[in-house]
C-alpha cells in the first residue's frame, strides 16, 4: 500500500489531550493569550508544538490555521498564559486563533510525582472495593476546592453515578498500568 502524500500538515498526535484554549491576543507582535483547563498547566509549558482545533461549537465556523503552533515562548501572566509562536507574527494573527482549542501530546506532559497523577489518566480506570468488587469506570473527575472525586459510572445502566473523594482515606491503590483504582467504599446494594 503507498503512503499517503505529503500534504505538509503536520500528523495529530495519537495521544493529543485538550488542555486549553486561545482566549486572544496579547501585545502587537503575535502573542496570545491562553487559558489552561489545569490549575498546573505543566503540559502546555512542557510541549513547544501545540495543535489546534476550531472552538466546539454547533455554528461552523472558520478553520483554524496554522493546526500546529510552534511555541517560543509560554509563561504565567495573571490568571492566564502568555505565549508566542514562530508563525503568530503580530496582532491579527493572534486575534484570528481566538477560540481554537489546544492540544498536546500525552506523551510530552512532565512526569508526575510519586502519588500525583494526571486527571486523563484516571479516566476509563475500573474502580473496585476492597474486596475486588467491580464499582463501576472512572467517567470523569470535579475540583471540589480541597480534593478531586471521581465520578464512577457504575455497570448498571440504570445506576446513578457514584462519587468518591480521591484521598488517601478513600483511595487505596491507583494502578495505572493495571488499569483499576481500589478504594475503600462500599457498593450501593
Amino acid at each position: 500500500m503507498a503512503a499517503p502524500p505529503d500534504t505538509g500538515e503536520p500528523a495529530w498526535p495519537d495521544d493529543a489531550v485538550e488542555v486549553g484554549r486561545i482566549v486572544g491576543a496579547w501585545g502587537v507582535k503575535g502573542g496570545l493569550r491562553v487559558q489552561a483547563y489545569a490549575a498546573a498547566p505543566q503540559a502546555l509549558f512542557s510541549s513547544r508544538r501545540w495543535f489546534l482545533r476550531p472552538p466546539a461549537s454547533t455554528r461552523p465556523g472558520p478553520a483554524i490555521a496554522p493546526r500546529l503552533l510552534r511555541v517560543t515562548s509560554a509563561r504565567e501572566h495573571g490568571d492566564g498564559i502568555v505565549a508566542t509562536a514562530q508563525d503568530v507574527v503580530d496582532r491579527d494573527a493572534a486575534e484570528a486563533l481566538r477560540g481554537a482549542r489546544i492540544f498536546v501530546p500525552r506523551a510530552s506532559f512532565p512526569t508526575p510525582e510519586p502519588g500525583e497523577y494526571y486527571w486523563v489518566d484516571l479516566i476509563g480506570l475500573d474502580v473496585v472495593d476492597r474486596a475486588g468488587r467491580q464499582l463501576g469506570v472512572v467517567a470523569d473527575l470535579m475540583d471540589l476546592g480541597p480534593h478531586a472525586v471521581l465520578q464512577v459510572r457504575p455497570p448498571q445502566a440504570d445506576a446513578d453515578d457514584v462519587l468518591i473523594p480521591f484521598v488517601a482515606a478513600y483511595v487505596d491503590d491507583v494502578d495505572l498500568a493495571g488499569r483499576r483504582i481500589t478504594v475503600d467504599w462500599a457498593a450501593e446494594v
